[in-house]
């Protein structure tokens, strides 16, 4: 008993990679963004825990090339090892059991969270030695350490929980500048605010995080940005859902610029941000440089029928005005693959956006994500058909489209990256780059070449330029683990799960979330 109260807790925080369509674990010698929740909780873990000392190992799994992290997934004599699978969304799952079986089977005590645990079933996987957390870490993670120094975890955490009501998020410990190496960008992942007023039926976001937008305080967050300048990084992410409803945005905005932080970052934001020509300049002055916006699609009646009526088309060409006139790149993501979408659909859709050239574009094949209001009309209309939760990435077609074949959409995938990205369109860009706030510097033209002419490569590769990074490792096949899967949890496949019914109805949002969103009367056109 002495021995135990002397010895630490070893808590292993990993963010699992997934299986490529190869079966090789994605992995790559250089990353674009890292994880923002590795961090979130990294900084979450305390010096002691019931006067046992911890230590941490904090681990972005698709930047590992070298496999000597997974030693880590293993008590040694002087500690106790929790191994904490966090941020798992549905294409990583299969990896995040895997993991967490090699672990168990070594010995550690296993926790896994993240969006897919939260949003679907994984009863028929519970009680085989592996816990589960179906709220946000917040809530129980003190909990799950103090049960971690014991010895056991309990099978599920945070039933009958969902959110935190009132964010009380730490500063965050930024990376070491040799991790924060393992990436193109020295980067962070911010949260200084979650949730979205929105239902858009193909999200997972209103049920992870919900409908109210919730925000820590200020003070965490600009000590937060300070942690990380120091610490060497270079670019922030502000990973809130809707940048431009945060209520507080002002008033970040306005305390970086007063500090003269000088961080460059980006933000995503709503559609409505075409209407909030202020916040832009705003935001501009105080450093950011992309504004990512979810388009989604030109067709308003397709837009409707997914439930994201907020979205008006007609307005998408403000987003780019007000962008550019300010200085700040747009990036506007796309959904190909509707229900409603032909072909002939689709080409048109990448004519207009062509005309409205914003400086960035993504594209994404449609995918009912678990835990979604889409993913349970299609699950029980019968048009899934794909069953290996490793597809569900929005990289390829999971269910049978009426109009269009998986062939042909992964085509139509790659011929709009590569007729978006056209070498005329990069020189656009570098002309207008900065056009208010200067010419921009030969480094940031340089990049901004580099980057087209990397999605031009990916598409030509028919590899999804927004995979994750550059120069792909393949150093592990899925055969090496599914051993471990099957022995502790008695699976292949994990079954197509059922979504989790909330325990309570979304919070609504608050007054000013509320009045800046403009719901369409009309009644919605289901999507099938």
């Amino acid at each position: 008993m002495s021995n135990c109260k002397r010895s630490s807790l070893k808590v292993v925080i990993i963010k699992p990679s997934k299986y490529m369509v190869d079966g090789n674990v994605e992995r790559f010698h250089r990353g674009f963004m890292p994880n923002s929740t590795v961090p979130h909780i990294r900084s979450m873990v305390p010096a002691f825990v019931n006067q046992h000392p911890t230590e941490t190992r904090a681990i972005d799994e698709y930047v590992y090339t070298n496999l000597d992290y997974l030693n880590q997934l293993e008590p040694t004599r002087q500690s106790r090892t929790l191994v904490a699978i966090v941020g798992v969304q549905s294409h990583q799952f299969h990896r995040a059991l895997d993991l967490a079986a090699l672990a168990y089977r070594n010995g550690c005590v296993v926790v896994i969270g993240g969006p897919h645990v939260m949003t679907c079933d994984t009863s028929m996987l519970h009680g085989r030695g592996i816990s589960f957390v179906v709220c946000e870490a917040e809530l129980v993670w003190d909990e799950i350490l103090q049960d971690a120094v014991s010895g056991e975890l309990k099978p599920v955490y945070g039933e009958g929980l969902r959110w935190q009501e009132k964010l009380e998020s730490p500063v965050l410990i930024p990376p070491s500048r040799k991790e924060l190496q393992r990436y193109i960008v020295p980067m962070l992942g911010v949260y200084p605010a979650r949730g979205c007023p929105f239902l858009c039926n193909f999200c997972s976001v209103t049920k992870i995080a919900g409908r109210k937008i919730r925000s820590q305080s200020i003070d965490t967050t600009m000590a937060s940005l300070r942690a990380a300048k120091t610490s060497g990084v270079s670019t922030v992410m502000f990973t809130s859902d809707n940048f431009n409803k945060y209520p507080q945005a002002e008033l970040l905005l306005e305390a970086m610029i007063e500090e003269k932080l000088q961080i460059k970052f980006f933000v995503q934001c709503d559609t409505q941000i075409a209407k909030q020509e202020s916040l832009v300049e705003l935001l501009a002055r105080a450093g950011c440089y992309q504004i990512f916006v979810g388009v989604e699609s030109f067709d308003r009646e397709t837009l409707i029928a997914a439930n994201k009526k907020q979205n008006r088309p007609d307005t998408y060409h403000n987003i780019v005005r007000h962008c550019r006139d300010n200085g700040i790149g747009s990036h506007f993501s796309n959904i190909i693959g509707f229900p409603q979408d032909t072909e002939e659909s689709i080409r048109d859709h990448l004519e207009v956006l062509r005309s409205i050239a914003p400086n960035w574009a993504s594209f994404y094949i449609l995918c009912p994500i678990p835990g979604t209001e889409q993913y349970d009309d299609f699950l029980e209309a019968g048009l899934i058909v794909e069953r290996n939760l490793d597809r569900f990435d929005t990289t390829c077609l999971t269910w049978k489209h009426p109009n269009l074949s998986p062939e042909r959409l992964s085509h139509l995938l790659y011929e709009c990256y590569s007729k978006f990205n056209t070498v005329g369109h990069s020189l656009r860009n570098i002309r207008n780059k900065n056009r208010k706030n200067g010419r921009g510097s030969f480094k940031e033209k340089l990049g901004s070449l580099a980057m087209s002419t990397f999605i031009r490569y990916c598409s030509w590769r028919r590899t999804h330029p927004m995979s994750g990074g550059v120069i792909r490792a393949k150093v592990d096949h899925v055969r090496n683990y599914t051993e471990f899967r099957k022995r502790v949890f008695d699976v292949d496949l994990a079954p197509l799960p059922k979504s989790l019914k909330l325990h309570h109805p979304h919070p609504k949002s608050d007054s000013l979330t509320s009045a800046l969103n403009e719901i369409d009367s009309s009644k919605a056109i289901k999507s099938l």
